[in-house]
């Protein structure tokens, strides 16, 4: 007898479902404050999904699917092809698939109503309705069966070899795409870009801008005049002047180029982000085990370098600042024995951000319930922080073979709570289930509300 995926999977989803209730009803109601319509969007970089929970009750409420699979009813496009279910890597690989590869980066449009994800793999853009979690261009699949799934999936847009994260401008007029394969960020009209994901040759790519190599990610300064990009293959930083025009079109000009070999002797920063007032902005630097902050004004002087310890190896950076006190969170990718209940874990480093520039220093860690931390995301309130993580769960553990999502009280800045472990559970397809997996970033979404690229 052949065991199809969904055989193989029915006993641990039924396993992670149990579990995951249990400690839903120990977490209680929801936190207060959020909206009924936010959602925590995940990137599952080895499924070519989107995670939707709900931050109301901190359950799994669907999954959007940026696969090819199961769209045509005949072999050898099925996601099974004669009761073999191939790896992963084999299935996306097969000739008639034109689904998303390895989905990675993700940002919020300013009012939170699109999401634009990066597909590394395909080198192009998707956007995501954020209010009706659709797929922008996706259409009804002529194949009318119940064998076969009811969309189409887009083709997005084609940027280039290697896109890694998307930024939205300030304006919400454009899309800024690092090109890490390339030296290039490529600017996307918005509105274009949603024509052309719709099949539209619209010229969604207004122009490319030469930059720096490896280009990882771009962030805008909160007046959105500046345009800061950083590396992985060089140990330097790229400042642009934006120069948007009345109709809110960038002409971007090279202001500047810091060289930041001191932080990042690697030439490995592959995230940044400015501090909730704007007046700063910091960059992990994740091979040199540390992060840095540097003025968003004047000469960009450094403010701080940050160890963080040996091997930590720093993802993203997030920031909660409420009326227990200002912090920077920073995920760690390193997992460490014995976290709780002597569990493999990742640790979130905690940095306090009230004494000023000069002498900030790790403060605090702790045990993010989850296999190496990457992408960190708070809620408007600052009062809940979501983390993603990369690798599966242990066997003999709650939610063993499951990708995580874990949720923290951190009304108190500096004693985060413990909420609640969200197993990422499958996506349903015709054929079988496939499990949500590999994490990267995720984002809080208010459709509507003002997002921190706002």
């Amino acid at each position: 007898m052949t065991t199809t995926r969904r055989d193989f999977l029915k006993i641990a989803a039924a396993g992670a479902v149990a579990a995951a209730g249990a400690r839903l009803a120990q977490a209680g109601e929801a936190a207060s404050g959020q909206g009924a319509k936010d959602r925590v969007i995940i990137c599952n970089e080895d499924s070519n999904t989107l995670s939707v929970i709900n931050p109301n009750t901190n359950t799994i409420e669907t999954t959007i699917n940026l696969t090819s699979f199961d769209e045509d009813p005949r072999p050898p496009f099925r996601f099974v092809t004669g009761g073999v279910v191939p790896t992963h890597a084999a299935m996306v690989h097969k000739p008639l698939y034109h689904g998303a590869i390895s989905i990675h980066g993700a940002a919020p449009s300013p009012d939170s109503r699109l999401l634009a994800t990066t597909g590394r793999g395909t080198s192009n853009v998707y956007l995501v309705d954020t209010a009706q979690m659709k797929v922008i261009g996706n259409v009804p699949n002529p194949n009318k069966s119940d064998k076969v799934n009811p969309e189409w999936l887009s083709s997005g847009i084609m940027v280039g070899r290697e896109p890694h994260e998307p930024t939205f401008t300030r304006n919400g007029k454009e899309v800024w795409v690092a090109v890490r394969g390339e030296n290039r960020i490529a600017i996307l009209d918005v509105e274009r870009a949603k024509k052309e994901a719709s099949g539209v040759s619209a010229g969604a790519v207004r122009s490319y801008v030469e930059t720096i190599q490896g280009p990882a990610q771009v962030w805008f300064s909160a007046d959105g005049k500046l345009a800061f990009v950083v590396s992985q293959k060089e140990s330097k930083i790229d400042v642009f002047a934006v120069h948007a025009d009345k109709n809110g079109n960038s002409h971007p000009k090279r202001k500047t180029t810091l060289d930041i070999k001191a932080q990042d002797p690697f030439g490995f920063t592959p995230f940044q982000k400015t501090t909730p007032d704007g007046k700063e902005v910091w960059f992990s630097h994740k091979l040199a085990d540390g992060v840095s902050a540097r003025s968003t004004s004047g000469d960009f002087s450094l403010l701080d370098a940050i160890a963080l310890g040996e091997k930590a190896r720093p993802n993203h950076v997030e920031f909660v600042e409420n009326s227990q006190g200002k912090a920077a969170y920073v995920s760690l990718g390193r997992v460490d024995d014995g976290g709780p209940g002597g569990v493999a874990s990742s640790r979130i480093a905690v940095i306090d951000r009230a004494g000023g520039a000069g002498g900030r220093k790790v403060v605090h860690t702790f045990f993010t319930h989850g296999r190496e931390s990457h992408g960190l995301w708070t809620n408007p309130e600052g009062t809940r922080l979501y983390v993603a993580h990369e690798q599966d769960e242990l066997p003999g553990t709650p939610n063993e073979g499951q990708t995580v999502c874990s949720v923290f009280d951190v009304s108190d800045p500096f004693k985060p709570g413990f909420v609640a472990q969200i197993a990422l559970g499958n996506l349903d397809l015709p054929s079988g289930k496939l499990r949500n997996k590999k994490s990267i970033n995720l984002v809080y979404v208010r459709p509507g509300s003002r997002s921190q690229a706002g």
